[in-house]
């Protein structure tokens, strides 16, 4: 599964973690735990086993959101869809060994008519949070 290229805000935005691929993937799989590497997440539930077409529901940006695993492919790719106030998005994270760590690459797409009315601040607010969301994991995933 990929974003939706035709949406109207997509971004994809990567970055080099110096740590092992194992500990990079934990961080990112244990969903229950964001909070306590992400302080833009609030809160995070998994509502069941790490699975495809387990729900999960987490705040952030004071808006709760409820998504469901899509695919999952150990150390390699995860993927989730959500929705939350006219938004649909789909959350794609690619893990990619190399000599000197992992290249971790996360993209997005927002659709819905909240997203076609505020395309701009929609694709600003997109773009701000997947940065933010891959330099959280890298000063986690790196800290000893």
């Amino acid at each position: 599964m990929d974003i939706n290229r035709l949406a109207p805000a997509i971004a994809t935005h990567e970055l080099l973690i110096k740590a092992p691929a194992q500990k990079i993937w934990s961080l990112v799989a244990e969903i229950d735990h964001w909070p306590k590497w992400n302080p833009a997440i609030k809160s995070a539930k998994l509502n069941g086993s790490f699975d495809i077409g387990t729900t999960f529901n987490w705040k952030s940006g004071g808006i709760t959101i409820v998504s469901t695993l899509q695919e999952i492919q150990t150390m390699t790719k995860l993927v989730w869809t959500g929705n939350a106030i006219g938004t649909r998005a789909i959350h794609v994270w690619s893990f990619q060994s190399t000599s000197d760590g992992v290249l971790v690459r996360t993209s997005e797409s927002f659709e819905g008519w909240l997203v076609k009315l505020m395309r701009k601040s929609m694709q600003r607010t997109l773009d701000e949070s997947l940065v933010a969301w891959l330099n959280q994991l890298k000063c986690k995933a790196e800290a000893g």
